[in-house]
């Protein structure tokens, strides 16, 4: 089941000419700079946006083609905005019931209990807006969109105006939506470090226009795109705890291209885990060094160079099947004699465990 979208909106000063595709499930960044259409991208999905030529179908169902124009209100999706827009005058516990109470029972797929418990919100249900922190806010706003019993989840930019404690404090919770619950996600963002977080595939925004899109691993490291360019330039790694050192206080993360060894936190043997390679961190050799403090080592393949300054190369890599970055100089990718197709190994420096 796919998310289908196509929209044509003209105006004056902007032009959006956005068509994508993507899975109906998990989250999908529509990622991009300040002004390429995103918030009108993601109105247009709401039906909030006339006019506005398009195509819309979630999961099978067609909510827009031609003539046929389902309202906003008939539209089976929960909109979360950077403001949370809590009704003031209600508690926590009134702003969550005042969707959850119009819905009749039958038709409720997220239960009260387990929105409460998801967003962390059950000491606040009789606290009013004005008590909260913006982070806590924005967990009542989020649990209120479930509460609607949504088809999509529609969210744009909700940690845009949270200072970065209360977005540290509030990311553990949106990860815990996209593990347990089967809602998808469209999540607007121009923050790099959230969308390397959250994201199961990308969407990339051009001025009005979408660039590419695909799953978040591959978009992250496609040379012919921006985003694979620059000292931010990343790959993501989905890897699985495998062993504890006990005696080093270590843990084993293991993914197709080889194994990971990173500083031991909190993480269950079998926890599927999400890494941060920035490709300034990774370095090549030929051979495989052994008298170094580098411990995550391991082989992979040439793929592609391509040109980043005057004085570097962006290298990307095969792992195993996963792409990786790596950002060397011109002379060391002369020394090296690198081409597309020559195996070399892979010298991590630095490892993010996400999450």
């Amino acid at each position: 089941m796919t998310i289908e979208a196509r929209f044509l909106i003209k105006r004056d000063d902007f032009t959006l000419d956005a068509d994508f595709t993507v899975p109906a499930q998990g989250i999908s960044a529509i990622f991009g700079a300040s002004g390429c259409g995103k918030t009108t991208l993601l109105r247009a999905i709401a039906g909030l946006e006339q006019p506005a030529r398009g195509y819309l179908k979630i999961a099978g169902e067609v909510w827009q083609d031609g003539e046929r124009f389902l309202p906003p209100h008939q539209r089976p999706l929960g909109y979360v905005f950077q403001e949370a827009s809590l009704f003031p005058h209600l508690s926590v516990l009134g702003n969550l019931k005042y969707g959850y109470k119009r819905l009749p029972p039958e038709a409720r797929r997220v239960d009260f209990d387990q929105a409460v418990t998801l967003l962390g919100i059950a000491p606040l249900l009789a606290r009013r807006p004005e008590g909260l922190s913006g982070g806590e806010r924005q967990r009542v706003a989020i649990a209120r969109a479930l509460l609607t019993s949504p088809r999509l989840l529609l969210m744009d930019e909700p940690l845009a105006a949270l200072d970065r404690q209360s977005k540290t404090e509030i990311l553990p919770f949106l990860e815990r939506l996209h593990e347990e619950l089967s809602i998808p996600v469209l999540y607007v963002s121009h923050a790099p470090d959230e969308v390397a977080r959250l994201a199961d595939q990308l969407v990339l925004l051009e001025q009005g226009r979408v660039r590419a899109s695909g799953p978040i691993g591959e978009m992250l490291t496609r040379v012919d795109l921006p985003l694979a360019h620059g000292d931010e330039a990343e790959a993501i790694v989905e890897a699985t705890v495998a062993e504890h050192d006990e005696a080093f206080h270590l843990a084993h993360l293991e993914f197709p291209g080889g194994r990971f060894t990173v500083a031991r936190k909190d993480l269950p043997l079998g926890q599927p885990v999400r890494l941060r390679l920035l490709a300034r961190d990774v370095s090549l050799s030929l051979e495989r060094h052994e008298g170094t403090s580098i411990l995550n080592i391991f082989p992979a393949k040439v793929e592609t160079l391509a040109d980043e300054n005057p004085a570097q190369l962006m290298v990307r890599l095969d792992a195993g099947g996963v792409p990786i970055l790596s950002r060397i100089t011109r002379k060391s990718a002369t020394i090296l004699a690198l081409e597309p197709g020559k195996p070399v190994y892979v010298q991590v420096k630095t490892v993010a465990l996400l999450g």
